[in-house]
């Protein structure tokens, strides 16, 4: 992100709170309970890193005790909810200009608690300059570490966690970043980095990298005869100064020798023969911004052209470019790309970091925190708690440009469990979850931005209605939906804020804003009714389906669980009908459905496959609770295991909506066990296992997945993956393509979504898909 000059700081937290844009204890959040610090200080910027415990609400379920009763109440719930406390582990990292760094300093003494540690390991430039200042006002041991080694370590670290990181620049175009889906082999790669001059490092593994080369023409180069040529002392006004001039005025160009393109050589005219070329025969005075663009365009050209030799001198093609001479400048991210681009013919790609600035910060955090092994852990970002990415465009945003005292905020939050690939991705490296990307379709995004907008005040009511003991919990939803709605303008302005934007994305982003404002399952009691409800209609339902024949058996499952999938409190066209209609049920759902031929209608191609050999093992990912889960996928499920089919049930980890999680789902088969003998005789046996994702959204990333399960998928080799509901199935994974048979089953709860794809409310997505040989 371009930074921009400050006006003077202070020596106190209350000039701290008078100079900057966002409250002190908003920019420097948890820091009572911050446990640990490290700092990375350049010429102008200081990125801060601290490790902090967060206590959050968690809604918990377990079965009752009926010890000492005589039997289960009727009319008892089918299980306990309860409200408890629980710590997870976040990291902060916090961008300023060095301006502010004493008041900085000073509010983060006075607010200092719990910190576990006395040393505050420190890298860049200035960490020698503020030494004393930091040791002072801390009272911790300033640890210098190298630069190189926390420059790669956060970048490996981001690379891994953040799926959208890393992106394309594109000049002119909408939109302007183009971004890279990440995937876990990060390596090899060419980390680039410009900063006073050029290093240029080859990353192999996590631990091992190599300086290759470089070149002592880099951005202080740029810095220091931009000075001379100019007078102008300051780094961002000389790129100001570029982004308006004319290079051609200066430079002299291919057309200028020959007249035209130099076809021989296949050189197009206005490509630069010579850099300031025109100067030395001239008789006149050239612009300051003409000066200024000619230096760019020749320092950046040759940082392409010597980055570009250096990859394909080691076979690599992700060439990745940090440095302040970046630093986000829209100017110099398209020179070098077009620089890189010409040099390489198209082989090579210029990529660029969303948090490029945190790549020191976050290395020398990771040095300093090496006990703690934070890489064993996967980490996400908190959307609730970061900045995002700006607009690089000074047309864009000239206020968020010129204001003075900018703070940028990243948080990550550490996993409960390890993330992995979905070992059955048939080429994990081109695996994309989501299906549309609004940051490209306009009218998608236009339409899915109101839609959420439109929904903002429902979940506010769900949320305030879910904690009734609460007293405060009007006032927290109030705070929950000004945070979102501000996350919505923001994604309206500009849409790659935190990566490709996407239903997903949005989804995720309210959850984390939930969260925030400690409503941590706001359709807990919704999910124990409908649970409850379902659970008394499980028996009925399976004696029906017993009783039909096989084939008519088959499809009345196939109907029973897209029936089941249409009670999901996501969609408003189905949330209005269960508000205003409490008796809908599983038959009504039935006939709401699409009559046969489906939208997407691969059944009897299903059915072929069923008169064949069972399957060794179906992986299913469940979507909804209550009639979804019980009466939709346990029939379907039962019926598998009754063709001698093993069965993975995989739920999410955490609550997001009415999706059913892994531990509701471990005490709604208890209680299907207890009715169903196949049911209970298959868990008794370990032929129906149930396990969590490792997802706390509605929809599906199949290259983040609980490290268990993928085990598990290896270990039972298997070689069915069904995949339910719209989020899971439709905004996500759609097009994925798998190693194995896949069935991915979905009503279209969404009038717009469905018409796009062709059909009315309620079609029916039934999508067998069997691998090419």
């Amino acid at each position: 992100m371009a930074e921009c000059g400050a006006s003077g700081g202070g020596s106190s937290g209350d000039s701290l709170d008078k100079s900057i844009t966002l409250p002190p204890d908003e920019v420097f959040r948890n820091l009572e309970n911050a446990k640990r610090f490290a700092i990375d200080i350049g010429g102008s910027l200081t990125k801060l890193a601290y490790y902090s415990t967060v206590q959050h609400k968690v809604a918990k379920v377990r079965s009752f005790d009926h010890s000492g009763k005589d039997a289960e109440q009727d009319h008892e719930p089918p299980y306990e909810i309860s409200v408890q406390e629980e710590i997870t582990a976040r990291l902060h990292f916090i961008k300023f200009e060095n301006t502010y760094i004493e008041a900085c300093l000073d509010f983060i003494k006075d607010h200092l608690v719990n910190t576990e540690t006395k040393v505050i390991p420190a890298t860049g430039g200035g960490a020698y300059k503020f030494k004393d200042l930091i040791e002072e006002k801390l009272q911790l041991k300033v640890d210098k570490e190298d630069v190189m080694t926390c420059l790669i370590k956060g970048c490996n670290f981001v690379l891994k966690n953040i799926p959208h990181e890393a992106f394309v620049y594109q000049k002119d175009m909408e939109p302007e970043f183009r971004f890279q889906t990440n995937h876990a082999n990060i390596f090899p790669y060419l980390l680039v980095n410009v900063g006073s001059g050029v290093s240029i490092v080859k990353v192999e593994t996590e631990d091992m990298f190599e300086w290759i080369g470089g070149s002592s023409i880099g951005g202080g180069t740029f810095w220091g005869l931009g000075a001379l040529l100019t007078k102008t002392k300051k780094f961002d006004e000389l790129l100001h100064l570029a982004s308006k001039g004319q290079h051609a005025n200066v430079d002299m160009l291919v057309q200028d020798i020959y007249g035209g393109a130099y076809q021989t050589l296949g050189l197009s005219g206005n490509l630069i023969a010579s850099s300031f070329g025109k100067s030395a025969t001239a008789d006149k005075e050239f612009s300051k911004e003409d000066m200024a663009k000619s230096l760019l365009h020749m320092i950046s050209n040759d940082i392409g052209q010597l980055a570009c030799l250096y990859a394909k001198l080691h076979g690599l093609n992700r060439v990745y470019f940090g440095g302040f001479f970046i630093r986000g400048h829209p100017v110099t991210m398209h020179t070098i790309t077009y620089s890189i681009n010409f040099f390489s013919k198209g082989e090579v790609q210029a990529l660029f970091l969303r948090h490029e600035g945190y790549l020191g910060a976050i290395g020398a955090f990771l040095k300093g925190a090496e006990q703690d092994n934070p890489n064993q852990y996967s980490w996400g970002e908190n959307y609730a708690g970061s900045s995002g990415l700006m607009s690089t465009s000074p047309e864009l945003c000239p206020t968020q440009r010129a204001r003075s005292g900018t703070f940028d905020l990243l948080e990550m939050d550490r996993l409960e469990r390890p993330l992995v690939n979905l070992p059955l991705l048939l080429d994990p490296s081109s695996y994309v979850p989501d299906t549309v990307d609004l940051t490209d379709d306009a009218l998608a995004r236009e339409y899915w931005l109101t839609c959420f907008e439109e929904a903002l005040d429902g979940v506010v009511k769900r949320a305030v209605a879910s904690q009734p003991e609460s007293a405060d919990a009007a006032e927290r939803a109030a705070k929950f939906r000004q945070k979102y709605w501000s996350k919505l303008q923001t994604l309206r302005h500009q849409p790659f804020a935190y990566g490709t934007l996407t239903v997903r994305s949005l989804l995720d982003t309210r959850e984390h804003c939930l969260n925030e404002f400690s409503f941590p399952d706001p359709y807990s009691k919704v999910k124990q009714k409908e649970n409850g409800v379902a659970l008394k209609c499980f028996q009925c339902v399976v004696q029906a389906l017993d009783a039909l024949g096989w084939e008519e058996r088959q499809l009345a499952l196939a109907r029973g669980l897209l029936a089941g999938n249409v009670f999901d409190w996501g969609a408003k066209a189905v949330s209005d009908v269960l508000e205003s209609d409490p008796q809908f049920g599983f038959e009504e759902a039935k006939r709401k459905l699409q009559e046969r031929p489906w939208l997407v209608d691969s059944y009897s191609k299903w059915l072929q496959r069923l008169k064949g050999p069972p399957h060794k093992c179906a992986l299913i990912f469940a979507d909804n609770s209550g009639i979804d889960l019980i009466l939709g996928v346990f029939p379907f499920v039962r019926e598998l295991l009754l063709r001698g089919t093993e069965v993975i049930l995989a739920c999410n980890s955490g609550p997001a909506l009415n999706d059913v999680t892994y531990s509701e789902s471990l005490l709604v088969a208890e209680r299907i066990a207890a009715m169903d003998p196949v049911v209970h005789s298959a868990l008794q046996e370990e032929q129906l296992l149930l396990v969590q994702t490792g997802s706390s959204s509605p929809c599906l990333d199949l290259s983040r997945l609980d490290k268990g399960l993928a085990t598990l998928v290896r270990e039972r080799s298997a070689d069915l993956v069904v995949i339910e509901g719209m989020g899971r199935a439709v905004h996500t994974n759609y097009h994925a393509a798998l190693r194995c048979e896949s069935l991915k089953l979905a009503v279209l709860k969404n009038a717009w979504l469905a018409e796009r794809l062709g059909g009315p409310l309620f079609s029916v997505i039934f999508k067998y898909e069997v691998p090419a040989e």
